[in-house]
């Protein structure tokens, strides 16, 4: 008798999984899980042009988790092992407000992931850029920046050698 009711139960839990689903739109997902997959409607990617010769680009992945999104940044030859990264106001260049908008997680050597309290569609709704900065100790000098798509900002980077004061 134990051996029907062995083989039973290891007919009946495949088919338990099947009905409770693989955890693909199934929701049981947490919101929370920066892993979760996006479609590519929820999923935009810009270029970090390098500023001021610092050798430095990359790019900007932005995902959409509901009302909040997630920015992983990937830089290649970074030139400090730490460096701050701000959502700003404005366009790569002269343009860009140089007061954060939203702060992002530090880049470590190379790589970054903040989740940002703001719906996607507000960060590509038009007017903003992410742009990196040397170091803390040399905040002002800029080493890459990518602008966000949306409105009239496009997404190419602008670097034209006015930098109204600061070191983009």
């Amino acid at each position: 008798m134990r051996r029907w009711l062995l083989i039973g139960a290891v007919l009946l839990v495949p088919l338990v999984l099947a009905a409770c689903g693989g955890g693909n739109g199934g929701g049981g997902e947490a919101a929370d899980d920066p892993s979760a997959a996006a479609t590519s409607d929820d999923v935009v990617t810009i270029q970090l042009a390098e500023q001021n010769g610092s050798g430095e680009s990359g790019t900007a992945t932005l995902t959409a988790m509901d009302d909040r999104t997630l920015v992983v940044l990937d830089l290649q030859n970074p030139t400090t092992g730490s460096q701050p990264a701000h959502v700003h106001e404005g366009q790569c260049g002269p343009t860009l407000d140089p007061a954060p908008l939203h702060g992002l997680l530090n880049v470590a050597n190379g790589h970054s992931e903040t989740v940002v309290n703001v719906p996607l569609s507000e960060l590509t709704a038009g007017g903003l850029a992410i742009n990196i900065h040397h170091s803390d100790s040399a905040f002002e000098r800029f080493v890459a920046c990518g602008n966000l798509p949306g409105g009239d900002g496009g997404s190419a980077p602008v670097d034209d050698g006015d930098t109204g004061g600061f070191d983009y």
